[in-house]
């Protein structure tokens, strides 16, 4: 039985969030439909061209987080 693949599985293969049968398949039906690759080739591009983000939070975001943190502890223990 043939599969059919749509964009969002090709996202997916970009982002290795794809099962390993799936990834198999797509790369099966990479190398037979042209049409496929041709429109995976151009969303690796797009994903190639994104910036690459990376985002810190802020030492007292953390603190925070780390407070309200020991708070729930302290009265998951205290109940």
């Amino acid at each position: 039985m043939k599969q059919s693949f749509t964009s969002n599985h090709l996202v997916r293969y970009l982002y290795s969030e794809v099962t390993v049968s799936e990834r198999l398949g797509l790369e099966e039906a990479l190398t037979r439909d042209f049409g496929l690759f041709e429109e995976y080739s151009e969303l690796k591009a797009a994903y190639r061209a994104l910036p690459k983000v990376t985002f810190s939070p802020s030492k007292q975001s953390l603190q925070r987080v780390l407070e309200y943190s020991s708070e729930r502890a302290a009265l998951e223990r205290s109940h």
